[in-house]
């Protein structure tokens, strides 16, 4: 209603100031707002309105140069009408493009069931760029005989290729989860799918082609967790208030490297007891910075952390990570948080744990 309530302010003050102010002559504003906003059709409408105001106007208060305002809001009207018009069709583009870009994400993002058997697991993704749907950052979930398996990278680069770098190696593990005994299997699986989509590229259109990964398997008897990492950031396990820094024994190549630093991989074995909170990320939740240029405290965060569903962790890490960095992301982020639930625990009910 803005261009109306303008065209209200500028018609009352025309008709009740002296006419030396001219307050008329900033008519032509109202059909110019209307463009910015409005159809075609209550474009013309508006600046018909503004037309005849002003004709009246030329009545009331003679040599008040009606028609050089007139032929303004004509020239203005007309102007507004293209306008509003280009702007329709690139909504319209916009809104094509936002419809594959959902479809993009629920392929490389899919949906998060909330409960695996006893195991409840919540995700979080958010893109640097404000109108991107998807990026580099890529996460899944699967359950499969052996367990509940995690996935959990960030593709080095930007654009298309990285996008569908993160698709090849996404629809990978979702095959190879089922398929292979172990996680240095699903590794190699990866490894392979990330060098054959890579390979269909020009080097020219590849300014990195790697990935970290991390994978983590829970069987289904609990009790403890398997975690392979690919140069990934180390995830974080708070039991009863103790953090601790899941840190790789040895290190394991990173995704399309292993041609040149072999293929060796590495797992390692955690203790994981019900209540215990887990939180696996990409570099944009450690890395992120505040306006001094320090790195949020991730660790220290954790440790403050109540035992609370994975649900309210993921919503106090996203509050708490836009308020660190007000200016804006830098980078695309992901997490997923994972807790071990007492089998008659409902999902998403907060322990009575002390912390």
């Amino acid at each position: 209603m803005s261009p109306v309530i303008l065209t209200v302010v500028i018609a009352s003050l025309a008709y009740t100031t002296p006419k030396e102010m001219a307050f008329s002559r900033l008519l032509p504003a109202a059909p110019a707002l209307a463009a910015a906003m409005w159809p075609v059709l209550p474009t013309v409408l508006l600046g018909t309105v503004c037309l005849f105001l002003m004709i009246g106007l030329g009545i009331v208060f003679p040599g008040l140069g009606t028609w050089w305002t007139a032929a303004g809001i004509v020239a203005v009207t007309v102007a507004a009408a293209y306008g509003s018009h280009a702007r329709l069709q690139r909504e319209r583009t916009l809104f094509q493009v936002r419809l594959v870009a959902d479809a993009a994400q629920q392929v490389v993002l899919s949906r998060m069931p909330r409960r695996f058997r006893d195991v409840e697991i919540e995700a979080l993704y958010l893109a640097a760029a404000a109108e991107a749907r998807i990026g580099g950052d890529f996460y899944e979930v699967v359950e499969t005989p052996d367990g509940v398996r995690l996935l959990i990278g960030d593709v080095r680069g930007k654009g298309l290729p990285a996008v569908g770098s993160a698709a090849a190696m996404v629809n990978s593990f979702r095959e190879a989860a089922y398929d292979e005994p172990d996680l240095g299997s699903i590794a190699r699986r990866l490894e392979a799918s990330s060098s054959r989509y890579s390979a269909s590229f020009p080097p020219e259109d590849l300014m990195e082609t790697f990935a970290t990964a991390l994978l983590v398997e829970i069987p289904h008897e609990g009790g403890r967790i398997e975690v392979l990492n690919c140069g990934h950031p180390p995830p974080l396990l708070l039991n009863h208030g103790q953090l601790r820094v899941l840190e790789p024994t040895s290190p394991s190549p990173l995704l399309n490297l292993a041609d040149l630093i072999g293929d060796r991989y590495s797992i390692d074995t955690f203790g994981f007891a019900p209540g215990d909170q887990l939180l696996l990320y990409t570099d944009g939740v450690s890395e992120a910075r505040n306006r001094n240029g320090e790195f949020f405290p991730l660790a220290a965060w954790m440790r403050q952390q109540p035992a609370a569903a994975p649900r309210e962790l993921l919503d106090a890490l996203h509050r708490d990570l836009l308020h660190y960095n007000r200016e804006g992301l830098n980078d695309d982020i992901a997490a997923l948080a994972v807790r071990w639930c007492e089998p008659s625990e409902p999902p998403g009910v907060r322990e009575d744990r002390p912390a």
